[in-house]
């Protein structure tokens, strides 16, 4: 793989604009080479004629000053003329500061120079955009390193004063005297509940001492050391409460800050949120470290490229400055990086250096050959099982028999059901796989710990298997129905689609597009009703005749609707911004048109009342969703834009592929049409197929939905070089106590 592919893989993609640009840099060291060779003295005719391209490469090799069979050797002539006089770097001084480095080419004069100054100017430019986002970075880091410290602190103090309750004042120190050192038993998130000695299980906490080595560590751990004051518990409050929807609307009336209870479960959920802070913050050392060594590593492969261009020797001069630049010689990285990882270890990890690492730092998922020999495997046999299916109603003629109507109602809603699931995990599999190939960070932005994520190859084993399954079921259905010897099996065979649904129904809540399974959730109600109140062993219900099946039927309907409604009043309240409860009048909308549109479905005698409010209920639902959809959601129709009604940036290199996926949403939105209006498409489809087809078309518009929303998010994190996600901190502390230190 070539260094300039290998680069952009391996770029923490929400800061992609922060790296150095190597491809532009590339293509002016190739207008460069095109004017070299354009302008290049000619040789003898006979030469011209007989030599190829390759070979004239070959022999002007030949006449390069020879570099010596060691590094110690160089010629004198190359030493004067190919490095002091090409470029000179240096640092522009602002207010006493070291800033910009600017790099002046000492050969502009010489013919193509132009081309030459050009390049060198392009190159201070991303260095010094390089420079500026590292330094910005790291001082970023520090101060969370501050904050952790305080965390840190505040944690050491809550574990003494939880298991040792009587502890007070100065006699820590006393306590301190008795040779409590570090490493008489080791800070892991184990109590004494779960079988410590109360008393000194975290007696050993002190506060933290930069370690460079191991020696110092033996050293220090041989003396004895000062626990941690407890007057620090006086300026904090705790922040332990869970994340919910009642914790928000508690948030309104009260502040979630709380003063200590010194429990042990106030303890245990502190450190559990600590732990994922330090996890969380150790993964963004690695990066800004990967990212340092990546743009050095850029800015050596450019310069061998010039040098090999134009046959000089600036490259020494230039790195030679990047390794004296903060980029370079700059290390508070690596040992931050260490002192985490030894604070981890040591309070986390039960001092077990292998499993604290482990959890720092995780390993790569890796493919396996048997995930792909799997999901090929159940695939060819859900898609011979359809071929058997398709078969079988044609040579038994099932769609012209008298029990047609029958099974569609009473058994094809309980089939359906999977392949709604089926349908939307495929759909899901295809976003992964686009997402991953157009580098789209979904794994943070839906905030999957990092290496647990599902591949697009485990989602399509779990849809193959899940199909598998339900054809499996299907067949079997059909065959014991025909067959004489097993038709005597009413009830058993009645029974099939029960067995099915208790197997594969965890799987089903793995989906989170809620809002476009609603007819899953009516399928799954359709099975209570069936197996609970319908005569199944008879093939058929009167579930649509039950006032309680009709009120349920709409409740289920609108419950992910109702689920983003409240999610949406959340963010308001906790973020203060209108567009949330905009988008919030947006589910509400569909909350009545959904309500007002099924009530008009089950009407026997339909009146024109009914269908005008479920027209414009749904109209006025459908054009606020669509816009919010395209331009919220997606970020496109933007007049402005350099790429016309679309958005300035675009994963796709193929704008006709966005136009398309607006026009597929408009129309796919458009679906509620045929319930309002009665539209038979298909003469010979039958009234619960057609219901199907509609949502399945639904899931399909939102997995087509699901990959330019997450295209758009990731572009905003690109934007704002959002790449880690932040997280709850358990203690506060209190302004007062900040003034005061």
């Amino acid at each position: 793989m070539k260094f300039g592919k290998e680069f952009a893989a391996q770029m923490v993609q929400e800061w992609q604009e922060a790296y150095m640009h190597y491809s532009k840099l590339k293509s002016i060291l190739k207008d460069i080479l095109r004017f070299k060779q354009k302008n290049k003295e000619p040789l003898t005719m006979a030469t011209t004629t007989t030599t190829t391209k390759g070979a004239l490469n070959r022999r002007a090799s030949l006449y390069r000053a020879f570099s010596g069979l060691t590094n110690r050797y160089k010629p004198v002539s190359a030493m004067k003329n190919n490095e002091d006089e090409v470029i000179l770097v240096s640092a522009v001084q602002e207010g006493g500061v070291e800033g910009d480095y600017q790099t002046m080419f000492l050969m502009s004069g010489e013919e193509g120079g132009e081309f030459e100054l050009l390049f060198f100017r392009r190159l201070d430019d991303e260095f010094n955009k390089v420079l500026r986002f590292y330094k910005k970075k790291v001082e970023e880091v520090m101060l969370e390193a501050d904050e952790l410290s305080k965390q840190m602190n505040a944690l050491t103090a809550l574990r003494i004063k939880v298991d040792n309750p009587v502890v007070k004042g100065t006699d820590m120190v006393n306590l301190a005297d008795k040779g409590f050192s570090s490493n008489s038993s080791s800070l892991s998130h184990s109590h004494p509940i779960n079988g410590g000695k109360q008393g000194w299980t975290h007696m050993d906490v002190i506060q933290e001492t930069e370690m460079s080595n191991e020696e110092e560590m033996k050293e220090i751990d041989d003396r004895h050391f000062r626990p941690a004051p407890l007057d620090v518990l006086d300026h904090v409050k705790i922040n332990v409460e869970l994340e919910t929807p009642i914790a928000t609307l508690r948030s309104v009336i009260k502040s979630s800050k709380s003063d200590l209870s010194f429990s042990k479960q106030e303890l245990r959920t502190a450190e559990e949120k600590i732990t994922q802070a330090f996890v969380e913050f150790y993964r963004k050392l690695r990066l800004l470290k990967s990212y340092c060594f990546l743009n050095q590593l850029a800015f050596s492969k450019i310069m061998k490229k010039y040098d090999k261009i134009t046959l000089r020797n600036a490259s020494k001069t230039y790195l030679q400055m990047v390794d004296k630049s903060y980029l370079g010689s700059s290390d508070e990285v690596t040992k931050l990086m260490g002192r985490v990882e030894d604070t981890y270890v040591k309070h986390f990890a039960n001092g077990n250096r292998r499993k604290g690492l482990k959890t720092l730092r995780p390993q790569a998922k890796k493919e396996r050959h048997r995930i792909t020999f799997l999901y090929g495997f159940f695939s060819g046999c859900s898609i011979a099982l359809i071929v058997a299916i398709i078969v079988s109603i044609h040579a038994r003629n099932l769609l012209k028999s008298q029990g047609r109507d029958q099974y569609m109602v009473n058994i094809f809603p309980l089939y359906s059901l999977f392949g709604y699931i089926v349908l939307h995990m495929l759909m899901y599999a295809g976003n992964v796989f686009f997402w991953k190939r157009y580098r789209v960070n979904f794994s943070f932005i839906f905030g999957f710990k990092q290496g647990t994520e599902l591949g697009y190859r485990e989602v399509l084993l779990l849809s193959s298997g899940l199909s598998l399954l339900a054809l499996a079921g299907v067949i079997s259905h059909l065959d014991m129905e025909m067959d004489p010897r097993t038709k005597s099996f009413r009830t058993l065979t009645e029974l099939i689609p029960l067995f099915l649904l208790i197997v594969t129904l965890p799987d089903f809540f793995l989906a989170d597009q809620l809002t476009s399974q609603v007819q899953a959730f009516r399928s799954l109600e359709f099975y209570i009703c069936y197996y609970g109140w319908g005569n199944f062993k008879e093939r058929s219900n009167t579930c649509e005749e039950s006032e309680v099946y009709k009120v349920l039927y709409i409740v289920v309907a609108i419950i992910p609707y109702w689920i983003r409604f409240v999610q949406c009043l959340r963010r308001l309240v906790e973020e203060k911004d209108t567009a949330h409860g905009l988008n919030g009048l947006k589910y509400f909308s569909t909350i009545a048109a959904v309500t007002i549109r099924t009530i008009y479905s089950h009407q026997k005698q339909k009146t024109k009342t009914w269908l005008v409010l479920a027209a414009a209920t749904s109209g006025i639902a459908t054009m606020t969703s669509t816009y919010w959809d395209i331009v919220i959601d997606w970020g496109l129709l933007n007049r402005n834009s350099t790429n016309p009604w679309l958005r300035d940036k675009l994963v796709v290199p193929h704008k006709g592929v966005y136009y398309a996926a607006m026009v597929l949403n408009c129309v796919l939105r458009l679906a509620w049409m045929q319930q309002v209006l009665g539209i038979q498409t298909v003469p010979f489809l039958h009234k619960t197929a057609l219901v199907a087809v509609v949502a399945s078309l639904e899931i399909i518009r939102r997995g087509i939905w699901n990959f330019f929303r997450l295209e758009n998010e990731h572009l905003n994190n690109v934007g704002k070089y959002r790449a880690f996600k932040s997280v709850p901190l358990p203690f506060y502390y209190e302004y007062s106590a900040d003034k005061s230190t």
